[in-house]
């Protein structure tokens, strides 16, 4: 009774502690506590009382912390029995780079977490502990596909959660030919190629693999998707031979609508030049028969002659067969005779309306400048000038094709569509590849070339630019 000399200590009552009288019985033993001989006063027993209440409640609070030992005792040994768990599990498999967690279940005390699945309170059990936050293991779902994950490492997307597959299914970039997977490289990394200009992304094996290209737009063929083989080895995509101009007779309206536009430059040619449409092989011929000149490569695609030649050319287009390749194309011989400086203008069968006009645009301008005198040209200054009215003539055909009027010109589209229906749509985006193909040339002489000659023009206009020319050889600055 420790508590009741803490209560009395220092009062002016005194109580006898452990001080026993025993009166022995025949039949029984007695025992009974002595007191002093002061007899308590009333105010005393309500100092027991309270000392009793107090007492009563320490022993309480004694139980209570018997009671939280033994509930953080359970606790201690849950959550070893988990460490002991994880512990005997098999290390997860690894994989390579990417944002990937390891959820690892634990057990903790009952009303302390929320779960951001479901937003409820997490009972006593597993959770996992993961992005930041805590959840069931059933509410810790697939973004894709909804399902709980249950691996052991996941990807994420965001602030959300993926399985690896449905990860990689979502966002792992795809052939755009092949539509398997782009492999990583021995690094580890998603490698891939893709056109500057059409963003088609593929593997990079294909550049090696034999796969073909169009000879108009670059693409690589699909493997679900037939290119059309023309009779020169060439491969033509759907989108392309929609517009494909295939035989000389089929050229002279566009022709026609070029030479109206050089006169609305005020360039009027003042001698017709015959326009030929030819096979590659028949090009490469008439460019090795020339004395002079320079030449695009990879391959040219266009041809100012001024040599007496015979050339071989188309004058009836081919139809498309089994295997879509090309058949029954027709070509006859043409002898160019010298009348001028200019003998003809070769242009490669086979290429879309845009890009042969904007290839006849430019040898329109090789044959102006020689019929009008301008001798001793450098490379860069004649075939940059070219390039310029080649760009003028596109964004005037994209122009009218959108309802503004860059130049007031009359261009083809008027007579195409009438011949062909509605323009496809898919045929501005190929001018504006075109387009492109002028403006981010990387040779010196075409390339460079075309932006000198195009910041003179801006500058000074074309006129000026060509008067400039005339005098010096040389675009002004």
């Amino acid at each position: 009774m420790g508590w009741l000399s803490k209560i009395f200590k220092g009062s002016d009552h005194k109580i006898s502690e452990g001080h026993y009288h025993t009166n022995y019985r025949d039949d029984t033993d007695y025992y009974a506590p002595s007191t002093s001989r002061d007899v308590w006063p009333e105010n005393d027993h309500e100092d027991l009382d309270r000392a009793i209440a107090l007492s009563l409640i320490e022993e309480n609070q004694k139980g209570k912390k018997v009671n939280d030992y033994k509930l953080q005792l359970e606790e201690d040994e849950q959550l070893a029995r988990a460490l002991q768990e994880s512990l005997n599990v098999e290390s997860p498999p690894r994989y390579g780079n990417g944002n990937m967690y390891q959820p690892v279940p634990v057990y903790f005390p009952m009303g302390s977490r929320i779960c951001a699945g479901c937003n409820t309170e997490i009972g006593h059990g597993r959770y996992l502990n993961c992005l930041n936050a805590f959840w069931h293991p059933e509410c810790f779902r697939c973004r894709a596909c909804n399902i709980p994950i249950s691996d052991y490492e996941f990807s994420t997307y965001g602030n959300y959660p993926y399985h690896r597959s449905c990860y990689k299914e979502s966002y792992h970039p795809k052939c755009d030919v092949c539509k398997h997977f782009i492999p990583t490289n021995p690094a580890g990394l998603i490698e891939y190629r893709a056109h500057p200009f059409w963003i088609q992304k593929y593997c990079p094996s294909h550049e090696h693999d034999g796969t073909p290209r169009c000879c108009s737009c670059e693409r690589m063929e699909p493997r679900e998707t037939r290119y059309y083989a023309l009779n020169d080895g060439r491969k033509l995509c759907l989108e392309c031979l929609d517009s494909a101009i295939m035989e000389t007779n089929e050229c002279q309206p566009l022709y026609n609508d070029i030479l109206k536009f050089y006169e609305g430059l005020n360039m009027k040619l003042e001698q017709k030049i015959p326009l030929l449409l030819v096979e590659r092989q028949a090009l490469n011929e008439a460019r090795e028969g020339e004395k002079n000149g320079h030449y695009h490569m990879p391959e040219t695609r266009g041809l100012c002659l001024s040599e007496e030649q015979t050339i071989s050319t188309i004058v009836r287009r081919p139809r498309f067969g089994t295997g879509n390749r090309a058949v029954d194309m027709r070509t006859g011989p043409y002898k160019l005779t010298r009348r001028c400086d200019v003998t003809a203008i070769l242009v490669l069968y086979g290429l879309p309306r845009l890009l042969t006009g904007s290839i006849l645009a430019h040898e329109m301008m090789h044959a102006w400048l020689r019929l009008k005198g301008y001798r001793t040209l450098s490379l860069e200054v004649e075939e940059g000038i070219c390039q310029v009215v080649a760009h003028m003539w596109l964004e005037a055909e994209l122009s009218s094709a959108s309802g503004s009027n860059f130049v007031s010109a009359p261009s083809s589209s008027a007579s195409y569509a009438s011949k062909r229906g509605k323009r496809p749509p898919f045929e501005r985006k190929l001018g504006e590849f075109f387009q492109h193909q002028i403006e981010s040339d990387i040779s010196p002489i075409y390339g460079d070339g075309y932006r000198a000659g195009q910041q003179a023009v801006r500058k000074y206009g074309l006129e000026s630019t060509l008067n400039h020319i005339w005098l010096t050889g040389s675009f002004p600055y």
